[in-house]
């Protein structure tokens, strides 16, 4: 009886993800800054606010060592703290 389903039932058609390939660090590149930030978490009790900075550098190292897709990091949720940044490199002009 569900073999009688099936006939009519549209094929799934596999399609990559929208942010692309998230392959693995095999090289283990970007360790150090996955370790500072999953040693944040732990200091902070696995709140992810205090940890943003972190989380920053670690998504930068996989972008630049091409382990992610290349993302300005103001679309990854980051805006303000690149607006910190900046404004304090400006200030030292």
């Amino acid at each position: 009886m569900s073999t009688a389903m099936n006939f009519g039932a549209k094929s799934f058609k596999p399609r990559p993800p929208d942010k692309g390939a998230f392959p693995l660090d095999h090289f283990g590149e970007c360790s150090a800054f996955k370790e500072r930030f999953m040693q944040c978490l732990r200091d902070s009790g696995f709140e992810s606010g205090p940890c943003r900075q972190s989380a920053m550098a670690y998504l930068q190292c996989r972008m630049d060592r091409q382990l992610m897709a290349d993302e300005p990091l103001e679309k990854l949720g980051f805006k303000d703290l690149m607006d910190e940044k900046s404004e304090a490199e400006g200030g030292e002009l």
